[in-house]
């Protein structure tokens, strides 16, 4: 039971006490009651409004029906002594209002959902009936002005209708004139269609006949094409030769000595060293030969690689070609593809380079035979990154040389008398190099005596 606010009379308490809302207040209302507490909220002092309101006091009264309209419409609701602080505010705010409301006479031409909101606020005798009646002028008044825009809406919409029938009346004759039309150019296309028809099958057969005679020109073409290939290649071969040729003779130049010296000082050096082993294996004494000591002999003739092959060796026989390698000066000359694919074809390249470079490295610690490894370097993307064991010559082919015929230039670099020794199971280059006087043996030899290092 609500308290008697101190400002109506005693009739206006008993009545407000009396009566309580069967309902929620009308939207309108409540509004409109926030409205008039957040107006007022400002006339009281901190001490004058209740605990859960304290915090909105420096609002300002639009901020203040926003974020504080329900905490407000609560207070108002259950503390009378708020509700009374509120109503003597209004009672200042609107006095011809509050006295018509509190004598029971509110003013006809007045608001109605203003008059709800004061009584709701003042609490006079038949509040509820003026709340009640409010919210029920304020919903005929909605009911009013929807229906008032649904006429207008309505009118709008047969406008509309109208106009768009207009519309398309007009859209429906000009589609039709617009479909006669395209039938009589469709007609028209048509007829254009069948000539050109007769236009394209004329054009396909002379295309079938141009790709006829252009397969013939391109097959002639490209036999042309592989013979001047053919030919760039054996010049590029040629030129090869000469460039190295003449790379070779600036080498010799920038020296001091040329070509023929080198061939000339190499053939010496094999001689000399031919003359000590000779010397070493008829273990003559280191004194001098008088004439008077001579006497008539045949002389031992200098073993060659022709010597040694005649012996009574196996062509795979190791043994062969440690004779080989013992000759003086000796030079060994490798096919490395050659070899590596023949005796460990599954290793990746690098594998099979780095294995046999190994090998030929102990061969020469324990021969000390010159060594020189030759691989194919015309498909390679890119320089090879290698350290040559010690001992070991590792060259690569320039590209548009093969292996084969760097060892063909190898061999035809050497003096004639030179013990030279290519080892490839390559027909081709066997033949070629024993005929510019090298000893061509199998890769396998090779293999086997590595597989004794």
């Amino acid at each position: 039971m609500e308290q008697p606010d101190s400002g109506a009379g005693p009739a206006g308490a008993a009545g407000g006490a009396a009566e309580a809302l069967d309902h929620p207040l009308p939207e309108g209302v409540r509004r409109r009651v926030v409205a008039l507490v957040s107006d007022a909220f400002g006339g009281l002092t901190i001490g004058d409004l209740p605990a859960q309101l304290r915090q909105y006091a420096r609002f300002t009264p639009t901020r203040r029906a926003r974020f504080a309209g329900n905490a407000m419409a609560a207070a108002l609701e259950t503390d009378p002594v708020f509700r009374q602080r509120i109503g003597e505010r209004l009672r200042e705010a609107q006095p011809e209002l509050a006295e018509a409301l509190e004598s029971g006479a509110p003013p006809p031409a007045a608001d109605p959902v203003d008059v709800a909101a004061a009584a709701f606020v003042l609490r006079p005798v038949g509040w509820v009936k003026l709340v009640a009646a409010a919210g029920e002028e304020a919903l005929r008044t909605h009911a009013e002005r929807a229906d008032e825009e649904s006429r207008r809406e309505l009118e709008r919409l047969r406008e509309e209708v109208d106009r768009l029938r207009t519309q398309t009346r007009a859209e429906t004759e000009r589609l039709r004139a617009e479909l006669d039309a395209a039938r009589k150019e469709a007609e028209s296309l048509h007829r254009k269609l069948r000539s050109a028809q007769s236009d394209v099958k004329r054009g396909e057969a002379a295309v079938r006949r141009t790709t006829a005679e252009i397969e013939s020109v391109r097959a002639e073409a490209h036999a042309q094409v592989s013979a001047a290939e053919s030919e760039a290649r054996r010049l590029r071969a040629r030129l090869g030769e000469a460039e190295s040729a003449v790379e070779a003779s600036r080498r010799a130049a920038r020296e001091g000595r040329s070509i023929e010296d080198m061939r000339v000082r190499l053939l010496l050096d094999t001689v000399l060293d031919a003359a000590q082993g000779l010397r070493r294996e008829l273990a003559l004494p280191p004194a001098s030969v008088h004439p008077a000591d001579t006497v008539d002999a045949v002389e031992p003739g200098r073993m060659s690689p022709k010597d040694i092959a005649a012996r009574a060796l196996s062509e795979t026989d190791p043994a062969l070609l440690d004779q080989l390698l013992a000759l003086p000066q000796a030079h060994l000359v490798v096919d490395g593809y050659n070899v590596t694919k023949s005796g460990y074809p599954t290793m990746p390249l690098e594998k099979q380079r780095l294995r046999l470079l190994g090998g030929l490295a102990m061969l020469a610690a324990q021969t000390g035979a010159e060594i020189t490894c030759v691989f194919d370097g015309a498909e390679l993307a890119a320089p090879v990154l290698l350290a040559p064991p010690r001992g070991v010559r590792v060259l690569f082919s320039k590209p548009g040389v093969t292996a084969d015929e760097l060892i063909r230039q190898l061999v035809r670099a050497e003096p004639p008398g030179r013990p030279v020794i290519v080892v490839s199971t390559d027909r081709e280059v066997a033949d070629g190099v024993a005929k510019a006087g090298a000893r061509p043996v199998a890769s396998v030899m090779l293999l086997k005596r590595l597989s004794r290092v």
